[in-house]
């Protein structure tokens, strides 16, 4: 791995992260998701002052129900609840609901805020645009059932992290353009938006842990599909999008040593160009998903300025 100026925090956990992965075939992208899985194994137990609780929802027209996990903070408000609709990550090939189990369960608690997360078909078993398609199933779905889950409509707020601010991005300009559900917000972290692969640090930043060029060259050939031709929908690749204009306020967060670092700085510059309010971090000295150190003081600022713009989005 190319020696890079991180931050000293993340020197132990550097050595233990995977570099270059080869998701060449559906089969060894089955066996990246096994080992990624395994980085998730040790969550910590679940918290006592959030309720929990799996359901199966319609899936887009022809398609499967989409599982979805609801969370409710303890105890039960007088009142109906913010929401946020969270998206997990995993480069469209692997992720799941149980990754981002923990950081429901924060959200809930600490924002008084319902929570709905979604599993949604990955690829290459499942190409764009089965995935967004699930996103934005589960998202009506949530927003249609506002008064059954307790929340406020008008405070329903996206969030994604990786491919998932990627899907977020693109759920939105899909609810933009198709007049449904009104959103208050969208939390695009580290996300991944342009199938082009030109930026400077996508060209830079060829062994970086987690993420890494090549690993976005199969990501996205993958979710596109072997059947794909000619430009992508904006909804797969949202930096392609002509008119970002309409869109929800957003917060955009990128990290320094990330190949993915560029195209959400112009996406959110895009974003602003447009009219849409942005608020715009990025982080020194972190690479794409140094969060998983959660003790460094880099990711617990990161922790805590999301937390808090998600708060003020939210908030009545």
């Amino acid at each position: 791995m190319t020696k890079r100026a991180y931050d000293p925090e993340f020197d132990a956990i550097l050595p233990l992260l995977p570099t270059v992965s080869d998701l060449s075939s559906v089969e060894k992208v089955q066996a990246a998701r096994a080992a990624r899985m395994d980085m998730f194994a040790a969550l910590p137990p679940d918290r006592t002052d959030v309720d929990k609780e799996d359901r199966r929802v319609p899936g887009p027209p022809g398609a499967p129900d989409v599982p979805i996990r609801i969370y409710r903070p303890k105890p039960a408000a007088s009142g109906r609840r913010g929401c946020v609709f969270e998206i997990h990550g995993g480069g469209f090939l692997m992720g799941s609901i149980e990754m981002m189990d923990p950081w429901c369960q924060r959200a809930a608690a600490e924002l008084d805020a319902v929570v709905v997360s979604v599993e949604y078909r990955l690829a290459p078993e499942h190409p764009f645009p089965a995935g967004s398609e699930d996103c934005h199933a589960a998202l009506c779905w949530t927003a249609r059932n506002a008064a059954e889950l307790g929340v406020d409509p008008a405070r329903l707020a996206l969030a994604g992290q990786s491919a998932g601010g990627g899907l977020a991005a693109g759920v939105a300009l899909m609810a933009r353009d198709r007049g449904f559900p009104a959103l208050c917000f969208q939390l695009l972290e580290i996300p991944e938006l342009d199938d082009r692969l030109d930026t400077p640090s996508m060209r830079a930043f060829d062994d970086t842990p987690l993420w890494n060029r090549p690993n976005a060259v199969w990501s996205w050939r993958h979710y596109l599909g072997p059947q794909h031709v000619g430009e992508p929908s904006p909804y797969a690749a949202p930096a392609r999008a002509k008119d970002l204009a309409g869109l929800p306020p957003a917060y955009v967060s990128t990290m320094e040593f990330d190949p993915l670092r560029d195209e959400g700085i112009l996406y959110a510059l895009r974003l602003l160009q447009a009219g849409v309010p942005v608020e715009l971090h990025s982080y020194p000295g972190t690479f794409h998903g140094s969060a998983l150190l959660p003790s460094a003081e880099v990711s617990k600022r990161n922790a805590r300025e999301v937390l808090d713009a998600l708060r003020r989005a939210l908030a009545p």
